[in-house]
């Protein structure tokens, strides 16, 4: 009797201790897994302040994104005819959304006065967030106001520049880094001092149909496109027939653009415009390989030597 109950009691007792460790070990792992919850939701904890939002963090950096593309070159004032432009202007920030700007080139410099989504920044710095907070009142760019519009009149050095830019939130008192590219290829020909490119005219090439050698920059570096590609001049314009390395692309965008392939068998194939030669020609292609499609910039430089029959 004593035996069975010593077993019987050892036993329970084995069930019980398990049965604690496990409850033991489970709340740890939901405390781990709390903890980690906490975390990140503090990480990504986001505030509103009219119209614009915020991620907080210790250096009061939100998530970035990639602006302007590879292998572009600064373009200084010197470049340009004096005037007024609209100019596309990449961010590196959705929080700082700007929805217009206007280029103002005179006299060797070039002003940029940008209009923004909401009225949350209350003034600028050109630098970083750690130099705006060292820097005098004199050196901040303070918002300007049109009705309900919130502008701002920033210095620009040179386009196709990545440039930094500090924006101080109004309700979080805190300076945030921006990087900022004010795009040359939004500008119309007629801005520039010297034309960017060649054209078909100024190589003197007739109708007709010919091969041109072309490179592509831009994306992760795995894609690729055929060369040489197939050219057809008609009518003095010219377009090239771009066959990519996969079937994955599902449009392309050529300036204002937006052109559907010809054929997704094999490979993707487009039929695009050549607005020049012997220059990066900036792109889009959207992929379909990723979870989501995506568009990724790219550059075609289509080189006028090696244009054959």
């Amino acid at each position: 009797m004593y035996k069975k109950f010593s077993i019987v009691s050892f036993l329970l007792a084995a069930a019980v201790l398990t049965s604690c460790g496990d409850k033991g070990e489970n709340k740890a792992s939901s405390n781990a897994e709390t903890t980690s919850t906490v975390a990140v939701a503090t990480e990504e904890v986001t505030t509103s302040a009219d119209n614009e939002t915020e991620t907080t963090t210790e250096k009061a950096t939100a998530p970035q994104q990639e602006v302007g593309y590879e292998g572009m070159e600064a373009i200084t004032a010197d470049k340009l005819k004096d005037g007024e432009y609209d100019i596309n202007v990449d961010s590196s920030s959705s929080m700082f959304n700007i929805t217009a700007c206007r280029l103002i080139v005179a006299n060797g410099d070039m002003t940029a006065k940008m209009t923004m989504s909401g009225s949350g920044y209350e003034r600028l710095f050109m630098g970083t967030g750690d130099d705006a907070e060292k820097a005098s009142e004199s050196d901040y760019i303070q918002a300007e106001t049109d009705g309900d519009t919130v502008l701002f009149s920033v210095p620009v050095e040179a386009l196709d520049k990545e440039t930094d830019c500090a924006a101080f939130s109004k309700r979080k008192e805190l300076w945030y880094d921006r990087k900022l590219v004010f795009r040359a290829d939004s500008l119309p020909d007629d801005a520039f001092a010297e034309s960017r490119y060649a054209t078909i005219e100024s190589l003197g090439i007739s109708d007709g149909e010919y091969k041109i050698d072309v490179k592509l920059e831009g994306g992760s570096g795995k894609a690729s496109i055929q060369s040489p590609a197939k050219l057809t001049v008609k009518d003095g314009k010219a377009a090239a027939e771009i066959i990519w390395s996969s079937n994955k692309y599902d449009y392309m965008v050529v300036g204002d653009e937006k052109i559907m392939p010809v054929s997704t068998e094999e490979y993707s194939v487009f039929e695009i415009p050549v607005i020049g030669f012997d220059y990066k020609m900036p792109v889009k292609a959207d992929t379909t390989a990723m979870s989501t499609p995506h568009e990724i910039e790219y550059t075609i430089s289509f080189d006028s030597a090696t244009i054959s029959e």
